[in-house]
């Protein structure tokens, strides 16, 4: 199965959380904090929201720093996902 997102949205694969410290320590499952950077999998065609011409700003592949609490998570497969708007990604990591 494949995502194909409508509009203004993105599709990320969240990157893996580091696991140790910069210090050396180990981290257990709870204690990690996801991380706010993902890969972009797939990104809509833009076109008109809210009566506005959106032009989408990133591209597959991009490195990006999304917004803590952004989007819907979503299973496909074994493999998960969060669909964004593109106004939830804050930056572009280069």
């Amino acid at each position: 199965m494949k995502l194909v997102p409508l509009f203004d949205r993105v599709v990320l694969k969240q990157l893996v959380a580091e696991e140790t410290t910069k210090s050396g320590i180990v981290l257990p499952g709870q204690a990690k904090e996801k991380p706010q950077q993902a890969e972009v999998v797939a990104v809509g065609p833009g076109g008109v929201v809210d009566g506005k011409e959106v032009a989408m700003q990133v591209k597959v592949g991009d490195q990006v720093i999304f917004s803590k609490y952004a989007g819907t998570e979503v299973k496909v497969d074994e493999d998960e996902y969060i669909i964004v708007k593109q106004n939830d990604i804050l930056a572009v990591v280069k």
